[in-house]
């Protein structure tokens, strides 16, 4: 089970239940990846709603990894999620959402999930 609390989030990918959480390693490591200088850099970045491909990646990558399972970002990119790539969506907005206290919803520009 999930602890909110601690910024954790559940999503199923390839037909499993993982947990992801947004730890200082992974927030650190997200830093790196995308060339920011701290965390409210990248919170910024976010909050602009702009998400690819590469990003969603990432990002659910370092929250696996976050959560205490190892997985790569080639591995992350073969995964098959619940609901195509909105679901991708559906996880990094979700999983965002419970790091940095934002409402939960889509970037702007996003498709919403099931749309």
């Amino acid at each position: 089970m999930v602890n909110r609390h601690r910024g954790e989030v559940e999503a199923v990918l390839d037909g499993e239940r993982h947990t992801l959480c947004l730890t200082l390693g992974a927030l650190a490591e997200l830093e790196d990846a995308f060339g920011e200088e701290d965390m409210l850099a990248l919170a910024q970045r976010f909050e602009a709603g702009r998400l690819s491909a590469r990003d969603a990646i990432r990002i659910i990558a370092a929250g696996l990894r976050g959560g205490g399972q190892d997985f790569t970002e080639p591995e992350v990119a073969r995964m098959q999620g619940e609901a195509g790539a909105s679901g991708f969506v559906d996880i990094v907005v979700r999983l965002l959402s419970a790091t940095f206290g934002q409402p939960a919803g889509p970037p702007a520009g996003a498709a919403k999930p099931g749309k």
